[in-house]
């Protein structure tokens, strides 16, 4: 007897064949999914795999309500179609086939990637040999082992750009950025090989995404972005002068005529001469310049054999000489205000190892115009850039430093192309290379030559090299000389007499700022020669100069802490007296310098405590100091008020004066600098310790709290 379902029964039976049959299509859907060789396909069908297996789940729960027993109702589910897999004909051996294909799938990619880590290396190792057709197909091996790295693709592209495959370079770039759309390495190759594709508005887009996602990048883009802008220019100057041409501009024919006559072989010097004062006359402007630069102007040097030969520093006859500085001109007349010119003379094999030495030619004229081109250089950010990156800078301070020993314009025309290339930070790094070896001895010997010395041009070179200083290598280097210190103070004492006054009062001027600047480093030569130093600070003291006064009592500031022998012998020549006198009626800087040395003597000297409390009467310049707007004014005066407390009688003497609530604001918070707050702290701590009104006081101000947060700084005191 056949059993009728109820309607009941014959929808669910219904139901699990569909479920059936989602479970068919997932499976297909994933086995499918699984086949593919590209990891992007594979995950992708896991994910939606998962996805909508979640939905059949969560519809069965909501269903689960009916409690109906499936296994009766479908007794018959039609399973003939699924793949003959154990376990995959229901939910959880789906879910546990499933995750142990996810582990194996896991396990292959993480011996994939270890692979591909490895062919990378090789490529990158071929990269560095330069065989970039070996590093391509190391590359390209590794992204058929992980096909989702993207540094793979920017390596391979940095590899094609090498070998002037940018179609290529842009399209791997291109591939690295659908794995990773904020990799700074992809937009980075890709600028480049859009640049050299002439695509010049995507090459710039790229340089500004890099800048976007890392602003930290900005030097780095504002390099390349000068470098596509300046690209484009060429570009578009090579257009402009084309069509000037196809015009008949009777100029620009000219420059094509005279530079063939030029490549004529074997005539006389003074042939040539003629030529390129005619091509000199000839280049007006852009047009010409450019023209010059796209009819192999700058191949006049390597292609003539006469040409050549004179323009060297050693050149003696005549029309050498006359060849020499013809071609001199020329490159000045070709060169300005075009940076592509620029780049291509500064980067010719032959004038680049030329151009340097023709600094050190006997011939006047030469030099002269040696630095009237480097000058030229020196104008712009771009041509100072050019000279830094493409001439050894270590021999070109020596060589410009020597034009001190000249009387004429020379001195002070290499002295500012000197202050132009120190505007550039790279300048004072490649500065470093051999300058206590080469350049500290020569400037030593400039220092030591004053009478026989360019004076003004000496100045310009003692600033240059405190500027230089900037830099702290080179201040350690030139702080730890002791030939250098010993110069400088030789360089004082010519400048500088009690009996006669200041002779060459710019040269003390400048010598005394180096000395201040060299006096921020440590060193064994500074402890040594301290006593010296600063005896020579005290006798500028008595100048009229309020410049050599201000450095004299700045670099007292900064000397005395090396040597406290030298504090007790200045404190005994009446340093104290001085540096109060100065505080009252001196200047800001004056002032600012005054105040450090005050709390460097009290510091460590008990007669100078003394003799500041003797000649301050209750502290009133100390007070007045102590509200100063400048921060490092008010420390000092808080430290030299501290230090003055330990003299018997100090803090009495202050009772009636505001002490306690000047130093508790300047504790309490109002100063921004913590050692400002932590000299006031302390020193609010000494005056209640030492007086106990001071401490009443302090209650009634509720400023207790301060006081016990200060009573931890006061270790030591």
């Amino acid at each position: 007897m056949q059993v009728k379902q109820t309607a009941e029964e014959t929808s669910l039976q219904h139901q699990g064949s569909r479920e059936n049959k989602q479970l068919y299509g997932l499976l297909t859907t994933l086995i499918q999914g699984l086949n593919s060789t590209d990891p992007g396909v594979q995950e992708k069908a896991i994910a939606d795999t998962e996805k909508r297996f979640s939905s059949i789940k969560e519809k069965e729960e909501n269903d689960s309500s009916r409690r109906v027993d499936r296994s009766l109702v479908n007794t018959r589910p039609s399973v003939k179609d699924l793949p003959d897999q154990e376990g995959l004909t229901n939910p959880e051996g789906f879910m546990a086939a499933l995750e142990k294909d996810a582990k194996e799938r896991a396990r292959r990619r993480k011996k994939n990637e270890a692979l591909a880590n490895a062919l990378k290396e090789q490529g990158n190792d071929a990269f560095g040999k330069g065989d970039y057709a070996a590093a391509i197909q190391k590359y390209t091996e590794g992204l058929r082992k992980q096909k989702d790295m993207p540094v793979l693709y920017t390596n391979r592209a940095q590899a094609y750009i090498k070998l002037q495959e940018y179609e290529k370079a842009v399209l791997d770039c291109e591939w690295a950025l659908r794995c990773d759309e904020k990799y700074l390495k992809a937009f980075f190759h890709m600028g480049k090989a859009c640049l050299a594709l002439k695509q010049y508005s995507k090459s710039r887009d790229c340089f500004m995404k890099v800048l976007e996602i890392d602003p930290q990048k900005g030097k780095l883009c504002k390099d390349c972005l000068n470098e596509v802008d300046l690209e484009e220019k060429r570009q578009r100057e090579e257009e402009e002068t084309t069509k000037e041409l196809e015009s008949g501009k009777c100029t620009a024919v000219s420059v094509i005529k005279l530079l063939q006559k030029l490549n004529r072989p074997n005539e006389n010097a003074l042939f040539y001469v003629g030529g390129i004062q005619l091509l000199t006359d000839t280049i007006k402007d852009c047009t010409e310049q450019t023209l010059f630069r796209t009819n192999n102007g700058f191949s006049i040097i390597n292609d003539n054999e006469v040409i050549r030969c004179a323009f060297h520093p050693e050149t003696t006859s005549p029309a050498e000489v006359e060849l020499s500085l013809s071609l001199l001109l020329l490159w000045q007349a070709v060169c300005k205000g075009n940076e592509e010119n620029q780049r291509l003379l500064l980067t010719h094999p032959y004038v680049n190892s030329q151009l340097p030495t023709l600094l050190l030619s006997e011939v006047t004229t030469i030099q002269e115009q040696s630095l009237a081109l480097l000058s030229l250089y020196a104008q712009t950010e771009h041509g100072r850039s050019l000279l830094i990156r493409h001439l050894d800078l270590t021999k070109w301070l020596q060589i410009l430093m020597s034009f001190v020993t000249v009387s004429d314009s020379r001195a002070s025309c290499a002295m500012n192309l000197l202050t132009s290339l120190n505007m550039d930070e790279k300048f004072k790094i490649q500065c470093r290379i051999k300058l206590s070896t080469e350049v500290l001895p020569l400037f030593a010997q400039l220092l030591n030559s004053l009478k026989t010395v360019n004076q003004a041009a000496l100045v310009q070179c003692i600033s240059i090299m405190g500027d230089i200083c900037s830099d702290t290598v080179i201040r350690m280097q030139m702080a730890e000389s002791q030939e250098c210190w010993l110069a400088c103070l030789n360089l004082v004492d010519e400048c500088w007499s009690e009996s006669r006054g200041s002779r060459y009062p710019a040269c003390l001027q400048a010598i005394l700022g180096l000395m201040m600047n060299l006096c921020l480093e440590s060193s064994l030569a500074i402890q040594e020669l301290a006593e010296e130093i600063s005896q020579r600070c005290m006798s500028l003291l008595s100048s009229q100069d309020g410049t050599v006064v201000t450095r004299a009592v700045g670099l007292l500031s900064r000397i005395l802490p090396a040597s406290p022998a030298a504090v007790e012998g200045r404190v005994k020549q009446g340093l104290v007296m001085k540096m109060i006198r100065f505080l009252k009626v001196g200047g800001q800087v004056t002032s600012g310098y005054a105040i450090k040395t005050l709390a460097v003597c009290a510091k460590s000297s008990r007669q100078a405590q003394e003799e500041i409390v003797k000649l301050d009467k209750k502290c009133s310049m100390l007070l007045k100091l102590l509200l100063s707007e400048d921060e490092t004014v008010a420390g000092n005066a808080a430290f030299c008020l501290g230090r003055c407390l330990e003299v018997p009688g100090t803090a009495t003497d202050l009772l009636s004066t505001n002490v306690v609530r000047i130093l508790l604001k300047l504790a309490g918070g109002n100063a921004r600098k913590v050692s400002v707050q932590e000299n006031a702290a302390i020193t609010l701590g000494k005056l209640c310790m030492a007086d106990a009104r001071h401490t009443n006081r302090l209650r009634e101000l509720n400023g207790m709290a301060v006081l016990a947060s200060a009573t931890k700084h006061m270790q030591g005191f």
